[in-house]
């Protein structure tokens, strides 16, 4: 399956539609008002009544089933148990935590309706020290993902490096990356192939791969009163516990303070958890492998605002952030 196939082809006013119709079946939510926030990879929606207010999310087509989702729940439930403030779904008046909704083409959408969380979101502009906290609280996920016991029919995507960078990834294949050149394809082949070498040398064992977040970016933190919220689960699976920190910069590998952000994100981390040297030795390659997958990514997107957004030049600093990791160099910075 193609990635540009999950891609949410329903117009806002179906998606709209479907929301209402998704707030109807919780009794929390009857005559609610809906309000669209978001349309990136999912649809978000505010529902919101005179006492209080929740997200709504309507899954995209053709990228996880509903054991897909109820598995994300699992996990989001164990953590809440554990202390952390992240999403807490809610049960309909049907007892079902996923909806499964009709839309006017025949086909369906997931829905799952959560309490809200409120937090401000940092961005890049903020102090790097957003990054420690970030860190710090990656670790925690982490060692509560490692010593997690899965319920039975547990499932969630597979990160590996095929799935991330390989023609047939998850979203799609790096080449069809806009403003991209033929002449170009080599140097990344190359990072790839390197790239590929270290991951088979550091394995799958469970001390460096498990249940990750694997979108844990600033704009999936909420602050609030020295609390930290952390949101949008919907990319977990399994996969290196140092993607996580790879994911932290997406998109902005290439800016001027990115290593100053995977100094703090390390800081942090070592706060809550420790590093082991194999894996230390490897951020150059999760970054690049990360970058890399996300050149897929704005191929399959390239219509997207995100993607606009990077303009012109996003894929020449990707060739020159692969030189730089083939010069053994780390592959952030100007």
């Amino acid at each position: 399956m193609s990635y540009v196939e999950q891609n949410e082809y329903l117009s806002i006013d179906e998606l709209q539609r479907i929301a209402l119709d998704a707030s109807n079946h919780y009794s929390q939510t009857k005559n609610a008002q809906v309000k669209l926030l978001c349309q990136s990879e999912n649809a978000t929606f505010m529902v919101s009544t005179s006492q209080e207010k929740f997200a709504l999310r309507i899954h995209r087509p053709h990228y996880h089933s509903k054991q897909d989702i109820l598995s994300e729940l699992h996990w989001l439930q164990a953590l809440q148990e554990d202390g952390m403030s992240v999403p807490e779904a809610i049960l309909s008046q049907n007892n079902e935590y996923v909806l499964t909704l009709p839309s006017s083409d025949r086909s369906v959408r997931y829905a799952v309706l959560f309490k809200w969380i409120n937090g401000d979101m940092p961005t890049t502009e903020v102090n790097p020290i957003a990054f420690k906290q970030l860190g710090e609280i990656t670790a925690r996920l982490h060692k509560h993902s490692k010593k997690w016991q899965k319920p039975d029919h547990f499932q969630r995507i597979i990160w590996n490096h095929d799935t991330m960078v390989s023609a047939n990834s998850h979203w799609g294949d790096w080449r069809n990356a806009p403003y991209l050149k033929t002449s170009d394809h080599q140097v990344i082949d190359e990072a790839i192939h390197q790239i590929d070498g270290s991951m088979q040398q550091l394995g799958q064992t469970t001390e460096y791969y498990g249940l990750i977040h694997a979108d844990l970016r600033l704009t999936n933190l909420l602050l609030q009163q020295g609390k930290i919220g952390v949101i949008d689960f919907d990319d977990c699976g399994m996969g290196w516990f140092m993607h996580d920190l790879a994911a932290a910069i997406s998109f902005n590998e290439h800016h001027q303070p990115a290593e100053q952000w995977v100094e703090q994100w390390v800081n942090g981390y070592e706060k809550n958890a420790h590093i082991s040297n194999e894996e230390y030795a490897r951020i150059p390659a999760f970054i690049m492998q990360r970058r890399i997958q996300m050149l897929a990514w704005i191929g399959s997107h390239a219509t997207t605002d995100m993607a606009y957004s990077l303009g012109t030049d996003w894929a020449h600093h990707t060739i020159r952030l692969c030189k730089k990791y083939l010069n053994n160099q780390l592959p952030v910075g100007i």
